[in-house]
């Protein structure tokens, strides 16, 4: 098939939308098709559409479906979709969902944010990561917890520097920072947080190679956000064997399963405090964190990946030929 993919663009080529677009354009074509990718459709050929955020792509999705209404359109539903425009702005959100003749999720609890009426139409597809180059050597010279991820609100990523302000004097925790600051308040917030905190270092946007290198450092890694549809960066730790400390929201919960023990509430930064504190003074707990980790890691292999868009494409083919899209 001819699919035109389209993504947001946004302020770097390291956003979560533009990284998934990039490598579900790699899956699909190794699955045989033809890919064009593109913030936007106009015009011009095209089998199929699969489409980043249902906010977002909106247009392009209407302007699709009005030129070719017999032909499938794949939305993949983000974190803002369904945790916050749903709500705030439905219309456009809801309009994408119902044009869509699929929808997929990127954790296990994402249905519970879409209507009743189209969870027919959703699919779970995890987002893949490849294991480390090398082997994992976490930091000797301290207890290197990583954050990745680009500092905005939703984020919440100055919560683990706040943590680490803590800890004991003796601590040795450091929090490393990489991820592009997506406004002036946060680089100024960021740079004010390195002056007054020793602990806290942040190094702006990375590239990816930089990234793994510090998670095969790193003892653990924090994502604190307040609301996420399924951050492959949790998929790239439990990969490489990473604790994950994870504030506890369904996009987290969705994908390091409900029994999962390295959760703290949403914004708490003692309760997260006292999880690195765990983490640097009890061996166990690190143990007990990478055991149930690697129970979740299977879900994140590039094959099982693979594997669900090509059952997803074939479904729906099957749906096209016999006029059940």
């Amino acid at each position: 098939m001819k699919i035109v993919l389209i993504t947001p663009e946004g302020p770097t080529s390291r956003t979560g939308n533009r990284v998934a677009a990039t490598r579900w354009a790699r899956i699909l074509r190794h699955l045989g098709h033809r890919v064009r990718v593109t913030s936007d459709y106009v015009e011009g050929p095209a089998d199929a559409m699969v489409a980043v955020h249902a906010w977002r792509s909106a247009a392009p999705i209407e302007r699709f479906k009005a030129k070719f209404p017999e032909r499938p359109v794949i939305l993949q539903l983000s974190g803002t979709d369904i945790y916050q425009f749903i709500d705030t702005d439905p219309v456009p959100t809801l309009r994408s969902m119902e044009l869509a003749d699929r929808l997929v999720a990127l954790n296990d609890l994402a249905w519970r944010a879409v209507p009743k009426r189209l969870r027919a139409r959703l699919t779970v597809i995890h987002q893949s990561a490849a294991p480390l180059a090398h082997p994992r050597r976490p930091s000797r010279d301290a207890v290197v917890v990583s954050v990745i991820g680009h500092l905005r609100d939703v984020k919440d990523p100055l919560r683990a520097a706040e943590a680490a302000r803590l800890l004991p004097a003796e601590s040795r925790v450091r929090i490393e920072q990489v991820g592009r600051a997506y406004t002036p308040e946060w680089a100024n917030r960021a740079r004010a947080e390195m002056a007054a905190n020793p602990r806290y270092r942040w190094r702006d946007d990375v590239p990816a190679a930089a990234v793994r290198r510090l998670l095969a450092r790193s003892h653990a890694m924090v994502i604190s956000s307040l609301s996420e549809g399924g951050a492959n960066v949790v998929s790239e730790a439990a990969v490489a064997g990473v604790p994950v400390l994870a504030s506890r929201m369904d996009g987290n919960v969705g994908l390091l399963g409900a029994d999962y023990p390295g959760y703290f509430p949403v914004g708490d930064t003692k309760a997260l405090a006292r999880l690195l504190q765990r983490l640097e003074r009890e061996p166990r707990f690190p143990a007990r964190l990478g055991n149930a980790l690697a129970g979740r890691a299977v879900l994140f292999r590039p094959a099982r990946e693979i594997a669900s868009w090509r059952r997803l494409l074939t479904d729906l083919n099957r749906g096209v030929v016999h006029g059940k899209v």
